[in-house]
This record gives C-alpha cells, sequence and structure tokens, in this order.
C-alpha cells in the first residue's frame, strides 16, 4: 500500500524535470488564460483567469492523479488504486484508472455534493460514501487500502501528484503578460499551489505566487503564522474542494519557501465571485473554484493598474447550491444593505421610510404588526459603497426612525430575514440558539430525535438552501429549575452551537 510521500525530498530542479515529462496531457487540456474584462473594469486592474474548469472532470485534479497513476508499474495498476475525497481528486483518480485499465475505489465525505458523486460513477470507479469529513473519509479509505491490499493515490501530499499539478504553472509562463504581477492560488492540501510555484517561480523568478484559503478552512495561513503545520478542530465544508484540516507534509515544506503570501476570504467573498465570473464569462463555478479570485479581488482594493491572474478551479457545484450563492453574493460584494427600522404604527410612515431610502432599489421587505404603537420593519435594498448605509441611517435618524445596521449579522442573513412576525407572549423562559450540522440526507430528522423530548420548542427555523452546513434558528423553553440539565444536554448534544438569545436581530423582530 503506498499512502504519502517518503522524506526523500525532491530539489526544485527535479520538481521542473518531473513536471516538464509529466504524462497529463493524456488526459488533459492545455486550458485557457481568458481576460476578464468585466471584472477588470470592475477592479481597475488587468484580470485574467487560468480556465481549469473546462478540463474533461471540470477541474484540474485530474492532472495530478494521472501524473502519479501513469508512474505506477503494471503490478501495482493489477491491484487497484482507491482515493479518499471530496469530489475533484475523486474524478481525477475514476479518469485516470479508466485510461490505465485500472480498478478505482473512491471514499467520499457523505456531504459530497451529488453532482460530484454522479461523475465518478459514471467514470466506473465503486463508490464508498463514509463520515461528514474529508478526514473521515481519509481515514476509512487508508483501513480499506490495508484490506484489500490497494495504492493509495494521495491528493495533494504526494511528489507526483505536485509535479502533475506544477504542469499549469509551465502553461502559465508561456501565456501570462510579460507584466503580470502575481498568480492567486487556492489552497487546500496544498498540491495545487505548491505544484504552481515551483514551476513559474523558476521559470519567472519576478512573479509573486498568492495563495488564498476561506476563513474557516485556513490551515496553510495558520501554519505559516506558527512557522509549523496547524491541524484546524475543523473545516468548513462550504469550499468543500479545500475543506482540509491540515496541509500536507511536503506541500508545507514548499509553500513555506516558495509561496509569496496566503490570504482568508470570507465565503461571502466567495459568493461574490463566483457571480463575478457569471457575468463576466457565462461560466459557473463552483466554492473553491472561485476562491483565488475572491482573493485576488480583495488584494486589488488597493491598487490600480496592475496585472494579476487567478486559478478558476473547478465548476463540480450542485445546483441547488446556487440559491444560497445568490443570496450571499450581494452581501460578499457590499451590495446589499439590511436594516431593522421601527416606525410609529400610523398612517404615512410607510411612505415616509421610502422616502428616506430614496429611488434604491428595495430587495426585501418584511413586516408583521407586533404593536399597537411601534412597527419594526426589515427591510433590505441595494448599495453602491459602505458609506450609503451610514448615509441612511443618518437620514433615518434626523427623521425620527430608530435604524439598526444589520448587514453583517449572521442570523439575520440567515434566518431572521425569512422570519419576520412578531413575537410571542406565551413563549415564556424562551432562549434562542444557533445549531450547525453537516448538511447531508436525514440530518434533520437526526438532530431533531437527538434535542430530546424533556424541553418544549417554542420555535424553530431550518432551510435547505444547499448550503454548507444545515443551520437551525430554535427557541427552546428553559425553565429555571432545569437550566443546569439543559446545559449539560447541550454539551452531550454534538452540534455546534450558539447561545442567540440576545442577538439584536432576535430581539427587534422575534
Amino acid at each position: 500500500m503506498t499512502t504519502t510521500l517518503t522524506t526523500n525530498y525532491l530539489s526544485p530542479a527535479e520538481y521542473l524535470q518531473r513536471v516538464r515529462s509529466s504524462a497529463v496531457y493524456d488526459v488533459a487540456t492545455k486550458t485557457l488564460l481568458e481576460f476578464a474584462p468585466a471584472i477588470s473594469a470592475k477592479l481597475g486592474n488587468q484580470v485574467f483567469l487560468k480556465r481549469e474548469d473546462l478540463q474533461p472532470v471540470f477541474s484540474f485534479k485530474l492532472r495530478g492523479a494521472y501524473a502519479a497513476m501513469s508512474r505506477l508499474t503494471p503490478s501495482e495498476l493489477k491491484k487497484g488504486v482507491i482515493a479518499a475525497s471530496a469530489g475533484n481528486h475523486a474524478q481525477g483518480v475514476a479518469l485516470a484508472a479508466q485510461k490505465l485499465a485500472c480498478q478505482a475505489t473512491i471514499v467520499v465525505p457523505l456531504t459530497t455534493p451529488e453532482v460530484k458523486q454522479r461523475a465518478i460513477l459514471a467514470l466506473g470507479a465503486e463508490l464508498i460514501r463514509h463520515g461528514d469529513s474529508y478526514d473521515e473519509a481519509y481515514n476509512h479509505s487508508l483501513e480499506i487500502a490495508q484490506q484489500r491490499n490497494l495504492v493509495f493515490i494521495h491528493p495533494y501530499d504526494n511528489p507526483d501528484v505536485i509535479a502533475g499539478q506544477g504542469t499549469i504553472g509551465v502553461e502559465l509562463d508561456e501565456q501570462l503578460p510579460a507584466d503580470c504581477e502575481a498568480v492567486f492560488v487556492p489552497i487546500g492540501g496544498g498540491g495545487l499551489i505548491s505544484g504552481v510555484a515551483l514551476a513559474l517561480k523558476q521559470l519567472r523568478p519576478g512573479i509573486k505566487v498568492i495563495g488564498v484559503e476561506p476563513e474557516d478552512s485556513d490551515a496553510a495561513y495558520q501554519s505559516l503564522k506558527a512557522n509549523k503545520r496547524i491541524k484546524l478542530d475543523k473545516a468548513g465544508i462550504f469550499a468543500d474542494g479545500v475543506a482540509v484540516r491540515q496541509v500536507g507534509e511536503e506541500t508545507f515544506r514548499i509553500i513555506q519557501t516558495w509561496v509569496d503570501e496566503v490570504i482568508v476570504v470570507s465565503n461571502d467573498a466567495i459568493c461574490a465571485a463566483i457571480k463575478d465570473v457569471f457575468e463576466d464569462r457565462r461560466a459557473i463555478l463552483e466554492p473553491s473554484g472561485a476562491l483565488a479570485l475572491a482573493g485576488l479581488k480583495q488584494y486589488a482594493e488597493q491598487t490600480t493598474g496592475k496585472t494579476f491572474a487567478a486559478i478558476a478551479s473547478g465548476a463540480n457545484v450542485n445546483f441547488d447550491r446556487l440559491r444560497h450563492i445568490s443570496e450571499r453574493a450581494a452581501l460578499g460584494e457590499h451590495s446589499e444593505a439590511i436594516l431593522a427600522v421601527r416606525i410609529p404604527e400610523r398612517p404615512g410612515s410607510f411612505r415616509q421610510l421610502c422616502e428616506c431610502l430614496g429611488d434604491r432599489s428595495i430587495t426585501e421587505f418584511n413586516y408583521r404588526m407586533a404593536d399597537a404603537n411601534q412597527a419594526t420593519i426589515f427591510v433590505g435594498f441595494n448599495i453602491k459603497t459602505a458609506l450609503e448605509i451610514v448615509q441612511i441611517l443618518e437620514k433615518l435618524s434626523t427623521n425620527g426612525f430608530e435604524a439598526h445596521d444589520l448587514s453583517t449579522n449572521e442570523l439575520a442573513k440567515t434566518h431572521v430575514r425569512h422570519m419576520v412576525g412578531g413575537r410571542c407572549d406565551t413563549a415564556t423562559d424562551e432562549r434562542l440558539f444557533h445549531f450547525d450540522f453537516p448538511e447531508r440526507p436525514g440530518a434533520l430528522s437526526q438532530f431533531l430525535n437527538q434535542l430530546g423530548q424533556n424541553w418544549n420548542i417554542s420555535m424553530f427555523h431550518y432551510r435547505n438552501h444547499g448550503a454548507d452546513k444545515g443551520r437551525v434558528l430554535c427557541g427552546i423553553q428553559v425553565p429555571p429549575a432545569t437550566e443546569k440539565n439543559f446545559d449539560l444536554f447541550l454539551t452531550t448534544l454534538g452540534y455546534d452551537h450558539t447561545d442567540e438569545t440576545n442577538n439584536p436581530a432576535l430581539r427587534l423582530f422575534l
């Protein structure tokens, strides 16, 4: 069984030689480097996209998978291969196995998008679903590899995989304008950025290679800061293609030496980048596929007139996830504001509120009468700059309205905007909690079963909108005499939770 690399590291020159001799073009294509005119105009910089989403499996991952598998001996191929993956590496391994007449077994987390699972099966691989995270799938795949004597194809911590991804760096050297200042690369386990940095920076010593991670899966960023590999307690799975708790041993060694910087972006910023690519190229990237562009946009905020490139690394996204992406894109690009506004419960108040908002496009307007004297309005509207929010708050205050900015309030964006309906006077001893659980079939039923029958649920909101995890807002009546037992119950429940009883969005509306 082959699991990962040895400590016999390759030199940079040896890596470049292995990149140049890689057999990836047996299955991969030399992808386009496309100028993105709309994104460039928006940022005031020239932006190019390396379109790895146009590969046969809609991701760059087939490069590394085939580079590694093409070097296996006939006896190793006869044994068969196994891989653990969130989906894209799996498709690369499955395609390589098909090309090399080898049997492939793939282990994926239960949270892997259906579009990726179907693609794996269509390529003839055996698919095993296990666990809620990549780490659980990875550990299970090692057990199976041992039991069946299969060859394990690591998704990133393997010199041949790294060299296969490095072919992108060679292509970029041939395609990029001479004045390109930096290339932005997504980071999961580090295989892609290691290969690209080793190849590109040897060919163009002056260019920067900048890694990008989501804020809830920033293992490389944390590791560089600590000068050692850090293992995260958990990795967010919205950008499932980079949902790795720890970068590889060899990839971290390369990142430390060859990568100029790693930056971290929010999931909302990723959603905004997906929208940007759609509007510019009419292509729909998966969250990890748009990660590099989100980082480029953040980096370019303080500069103009420069030339940058981002790797559009994949396009394997479930269609139903687009609902969530569309909702959050406006917030990620700071083009929507959300306010709670208290107005007198009298004729003409609505009209006066609308006059304060001016001719801006209203995206949401929620109201339910709950008080004879005062109304609380949940309103969303389009803006062009964050300064507009300050100006509108001042105008509302001048006109006698009490207003609260909820644009960065996570509960307001996830739950309250779908729940505005007034308070319940009979919900005594109520505590409000936000729970997270892995978004997979049966997860909600399992959550409700574990919640138990000892406390009364006074409010409940769950909406399956294709996000990375199930999000529940739950009101629970907890009489003072049962508080200790309830707190003990929460610690054994097994779900991430936050007490939101005093969240201003909830106090204003619910």
